[in-house]
């Protein structure tokens, strides 16, 4: 019995082991979206947004705006990515959206940008990289250097939004709350109705680069 309970520990450790360098332990439960090779699954402006070396950029011939979606619809979930900026770089998470109409404010937004850039010297704070856009200002000074690669995690649970850049959280608030007394950006947002909606990314005629891209549905049982 003694050999046996020694048989199941050391198994028991490597597979923890195993877990632990492949990223498994970390990623239980979550689904990914984006195959690294098409863009299979994804609906929406597949002229502006290509496969590249195992990325989804965006707009290579800065062509015009666009969104690209995934064909699911979600409402509530952790939604995990990296991404590339390059010099001026300008993009948004839509979240909650409906396939037609400004994602911004028919769903919900999330901010991609390069903060750095001096052409967004002078934006609002609702504008910057990871506020939602109009609603809920992010903390900034988290971004890794222009062209280097970031981490985000996106949790949304009703109406409370919790953004995590390169591990520092820089946002967590609720929607409904932070709008009691009227949006930041004085527009209407019927998009905060939205509980459920498609999840993409909002193309602003600059180049951004996504991959690893994944996704934990929480509204499962």
């Amino acid at each position: 019995m003694t050999k046996l309970k020694s048989i199941i520990r050391s198994s028991f450790y490597v597979l923890l082991i195993t877990m632990a360098s492949d990223g498994i332990g970390q990623e239980m439960g979550f689904e990914v979206l984006f195959n690294g090779e098409n863009l299979d699954g994804w609906i929406g402006d597949k002229l502006n947004y290509q496969v590249e070396n195992g990325a989804i950029v965006t707009n290579q011939k800065g062509e015009g705006d666009g969104n690209l979606f995934y064909e699911k619809e979600f409402s509530d979930f952790i939604f995990r990515f990296e991404f590339q900026l390059t010099p001026g770089a300008n993009n948004g998470i839509g979240i909650h959206s409906p396939l037609g109409g400004d994602s911004a404010y028919e769903g919900k937004e999330i901010q991609v940008l390069d903060n750095s850039a001096e052409m967004y010297s002078d934006l609002k704070p609702y504008q910057y990289h990871g506020s939602v856009y109009g609603i809920i200002p992010a903390k900034r000074g988290f971004l890794k250097p222009v062209g280097e690669w970031n981490s985000e995690e996106i949790t949304v649970r009703g109406d409370k939004i919790k953004v995590v850049l390169n591990g520092e959280t820089i946002v967590n608030g609720n929607v409904k709350k932070a709008t009691k007394n009227g949006t930041m950006d004085n527009r209407d947002h019927p998009g905060l109705q939205r509980n459920r909606g498609y999840l993409g990314f909002l193309g602003h005629d600059t180049v951004v680069r996504f991959r690893n891209i994944r996704i934990k549905d929480l509204s499962k049982k």
